[in-house]
């Protein structure tokens, strides 16, 4: 069987008979199988797929299928699907099962998905690297020594493997695009809001975002499409109206494009990324758009103010996991005070308690002010300054990650070194604005980086037609 690229691909291959669902889903279960030193899985549902792929082929000959019939999906470990195991690859959640359905999954489900098993990421979500996890770091397809980035390490794996045709991520700061950019797959972080957060693990609230991770932009558009919408049980999921993100229309007219030449000259960018994307602008000039130079003074403000916000929220989030109310109980411990202190010290990892402590000071009396307040107002800056930007252009271009993968370990004892990888890809998230990863370049070592394209708020449509436009570069 082929390497599917689309799901146009596959349902074309279905009404040809040229393969079934059933078909479909023993290939990807072989490549799983044979891959699975990569460590991107965690849990296969096998028999379930194998079950659901023949229901779904019998609608499918009665031309009664959903959308996403012939569509297997990985699921990245902090999202909930009902009656089976969820942990966000912690200890601290170790064995727990979901007692319901995220609102995507339930919404997928209901489009004929299938989905496959549940995928490796860093532990609650919180690394670049996928090497945070309590059951081990995942490996990068294209290069086994090296990362395949994070925290949605897993699912960019299982996708870059063909291990499944599409995975669900989550994006707090950069955690569906930065992974995409190291594994040469599209990732797309939809505008805050826009998808319901209802089933997933919370590390920051206000930040995270679920958002599809796929070989192709209409699958992502797609995807998009199904789960976005307003929500009951998610307060802040917006009511605005869904629009046909998938149908892309031939939109002749000439964009205004804006770039930050404070990232395009950072000294941390890569020369082979930063001449690539020299070139894609000089490809959008020759071909009648405008691209212009704006300045964002705000860049190193970025990465601090984000951190701080995160590991406050953090705090806040994680503090229900403690061996009482949820979450894995020390065997050692007695009384109170012991139970807390023991549970969560052996239950969370170490970068997940760095993060915990870092949010419990920036919050703590005394320091609030001077930290958690100081970095909402520079949020609100960075959201004043992004707003002005995109009232003039279109869209903002602009790197998704500085280099290629890096090796597993490198930066493992650098926790600043870590953090810095998320540069170009927390903007989107302080401010609350779509971004997407395009696999759009590659390094002489064939190893492939992302560039990215951030977009107006609740403006997916133009921003996915001028990404699939942007494929063809």
């Amino acid at each position: 069987m082929r390497k599917y690229t689309s799901i146009t691909e596959v349902q074309n291959d279905l009404r040809q008979g040229v393969c079934t669902i059933p078909d479909l889903v023993n290939y990807y279960l072989k490549n799983i199988d044979e891959k699975k030193h990569l460590n991107a899985f965690l849990e296969v549902w096998g028999e379930e797929a194998q079950n659901r792929a023949a229901k779904i082929q019998e609608k499918f000959n009665a031309g009664t299928a959903g959308r996403l019939a012939g569509m297997v999906i990985a699921l990245k470990d902090n999202i909930c699907y009902e009656g089976h195991k969820v942990s966000g690859s912690s200890k601290i959640l170790e064995g727990f099962t979901s007692l319901f359905n995220s609102t995507v999954v339930e919404r997928l489900l209901a489009e004929d998905a299938i989905f496959i098993g549940r995928v490796n990421c860093d532990e609650f979500a919180m690394g670049s690297s996928n090497e945070n996890s309590a059951y081990g770091a995942v490996l990068n397809p294209l290069d086994e020594a090296r990362v395949p980035g994070g925290s949605s390490g897993g699912s960019a794996a299982a996708v870059a493997a063909d291990l499944c045709l599409a995975a669900l991520g989550s994006d707090t700061g950069g955690s569906i695009r930065q992974p995409a950019s190291l594994t040469g797959i599209v990732g797309l972080k939809p505008t805050y809001g826009r998808i319901s957060r209802h089933g997933l693990l919370a590390y920051a609230s206000s930040f995270d975002q679920i958002g599809p991770m796929t070989r192709s932009v209409y699958d992502a558009a797609l995807l998009l499409e199904i789960m976005a919408g307003a929500d009951d049980f998610d307060s802040t999921a917006s009511a605005k109206k869904v629009d046909q993100y998938a149908s892309f229309e031939n939109n002749t007219s000439k964009r205004k494009i804006a770039f930050f030449k404070e990232c395009i000259e950072s000294p941390g960018l890569n020369e082979e990324v930063k001449q690539r994307i020299v070139e894609v602008i000089q490809k959008l000039k020759d071909e009648g758009h405008t691209v212009e130079a704006v300045d964002f003074p705000y860049l190193k403000y970025l990465v601090p103010a984000y951190y701080v916000l995160t590991t406050a929220e953090a705090s806040s989030n994680l503090a229900r996991y403690d061996g009482i109310h949820f979450g894995y109980r020390s065997k050692e411990a007695k009384g109170i005070d012991n139970t807390y202190k023991k549970s969560r010290s052996e239950g969370f990892g170490k970068e997940v308690k760095r993060r915990i402590m870092l949010g419990t000071f920036v919050l703590s009396s005394g320091y609030y002010d001077a930290y958690y307040g100081r970095a909402q107002q520079v949020r609100r800056l960075l959201r004043d300054k992004t707003a002005q930007v995109l009232e003039q252009y279109d869209f903002i271009l602009l790197p998704t990650s500085t280099n290629e993968a890096f090796k597993l370990g490198e930066n493992t004892k650098d926790p600043i070194a870590m953090y810095l990888e998320d540069i170009f890809t927390v903007q989107a998230n302080l401010v609350g604005i779509p971004a997407i990863s395009l696999p759009l370049g590659t390094k002489k070592s064939g190893l492939p980086f992302g560039i990215q394209v951030m977009g107006k708020s609740f403006d997916e449509k133009n921003l996915l037609s001028f990404s699939n436009y942007l494929m063809n570069f």
